[in-house]
């Protein structure tokens, strides 16, 4: 889906929730590493709508299912809509775009590429590799991506995409990130409007400010790799979310928040998943 949407004007700043890697499994009661990640995803959404934030809207940057089959997208989507906001999905390295189309396609809940808040519209790029844990933007994904900035050159820009575009200082981890990043960044050079990029895949927060562009990564809801690591390393960080405010002038304002509970039973000792 390439179609837009417009929520309007009406508000000074517009507050957006981002979630992702919640890697949901084929039933709710099963365990990936130890956790249990749908409770945790749903600890997570009700810990962010209880918060005294309003959002607006719902990003989630991909990873949604590690069991990329309908049953597990049948149940996001029956969690996600429990909160009445539009949300935007995207794919990461273990989903199935297709599936995903499928079943996230309701008003509310879908996979569009371009949404528009105010004077400021969230772009969505597919940085998946089918069959492969790495990240790329295929020419088709950076045409529209330009395409839209072009078109659309007096809104003030958020990038979302999976994979990360710039290194996290562990090395397993940086053998995945998106392989034309340098392409991403020399084609948004000339557009002073996008003002942000944000993705999940790292499990982990980064907040990097690269000449005139925020650059956001953002904790998983369920486990975490562990920083600076050379190899596959978990540690029992809590699960989190980040919350956006996208302001008319096109200031923002970011942070993190982590559930106040511990994880529990992740295996920390594995080798991979």
């Amino acid at each position: 889906m390439n179609d837009s949407k417009d929520m309007g004007e009406s508000s000074s700043h517009f507050s957006i929730l981002q979630i992702t890697d919640p890697h949901i499994l084929a039933t709710s009661e099963a365990k990936l590493l130890g956790v249990n990640t749908a409770h945790y995803f749903n600890a997570v959404l009700e810990h962010a709508f209880s918060s005294k934030r309003n959002f607006d809207f719902c990003l989630v940057t991909g990873d949604l299912a590690q069991d990329p089959c309908p049953a597990s997208y049948q149940y996001i989507l029956s969690q996600l809509e429990t909160y009445n906001i539009p949300c935007v999905c995207l794919p990461g390295n273990h989903d199935d775009l297709e599936i995903m189309q499928v079943v996230l396609c309701t008003e509310q809940v879908n996979c569009r590429k371009r949404m528009v808040l105010g004077n400021w519209q969230i772009i969505s790029l597919n940085s998946q590799i089918p069959g492969s844990e790495g990240g790329y933007l295929p020419e088709e994904e950076l045409e529209f991506l330009e395409q839209t900035l072009k078109e659309h050159a007096n809104f003030y820009t958020l990038i979302a995409v999976h994979h990360h575009c710039l290194p996290t200082g562990s090395r397993w981890m940086d053998t995945m990130m998106i392989e034309n990043a340098q392409e991403l960044f020399d084609l948004i050079k000339p557009y002073p409007m996008v003002k942000t990029i944000i993705n999940g895949h790292i499990h982990q927060a980064m907040d990097v400010q690269l000449d005139c562009v925020r650059v956001l990564t953002t904790p998983s809801t369920c486990f975490q790799f562990k920083p600076q690591s050379e190899r596959f390393s978990l540690d029992d960080t809590s699960p989190g979310y980040r919350w956006i405010n996208l302001y008319t002038d096109g200031s923002m304002d970011s942070d993190i928040v982590r559930l106040p509970e511990f994880l529990k039973g992740v295996q920390a000792n594995t080798q991979g998943y």
